[in-house]
């Protein structure tokens, strides 16, 4: 068996973070939380990008919407749902329901794939189009739906799809 067999047939474990990690973790996304609810989250993309990449991460589907006011500024980060290892039940209703309690005018759509690819599913592509379609009727802007997989964030803006 050479070296590139033996490193190849190698599984990536996921992360388990020790008490005092967790700890950090915590820690850093406060601060994440506070720069974000004191600067417009859209002017520093990488901000959103990291705070997603520590807030939505698990080993179950978490499915998180970030509410915005006019200004793009954090209003609130929900958790509207969590599921399984490979799905998170989303309802658009919800989803309009906790923007119009919050008077947000934008929000961004999140969710993570706990197996680590955040390509997004046809289930991902038919459930923003769901909510892109609600968020049209009531004047509201989608600006995104990102998903968290193993070390990277996959934009649908970005890809064209939103």
């Amino acid at each position: 068996m050479t070296l590139n067999m033996r490193t190849s047939a190698i599984e990536p474990q996921p992360l388990r973070f020790s008490a005092q990690e967790q700890a950090v973790v915590y820690e850093a996304r406060q601060i994440l939380l506070r720069h974000l609810n004191q600067n417009p989250v859209l002017s520093s993309w990488q901000a959103v990008l990291d705070y997603c990449a520590l807030t939505i991460r698990g080993d179950v589907e978490r499915f998180h919407v970030l509410y915005l006011d006019r200004r793009n500024r954090l209003i609130s980060d929900e958790c509207l749902a969590t599921g399984t290892v490979d799905h998170v039940p989303v309802y658009p209703r919800e989803v309009l329901r906790h923007c119009l309690a919050l008077n947000a005018s934008a929000l961004i759509i999140v969710h993570n794939h706990p197996a680590g690819d955040p390509e997004p599913s046809a289930a991902d592509l038919a459930m923003t189009k769901e909510i892109r379609n609600a968020c049209v009727s009531l004047g509201v802007i989608l600006h995104d739906h990102i998903i968290t997989g193993a070390g990277r964030e996959t934009s649908l803006r970005a890809r064209g799809e939103l």
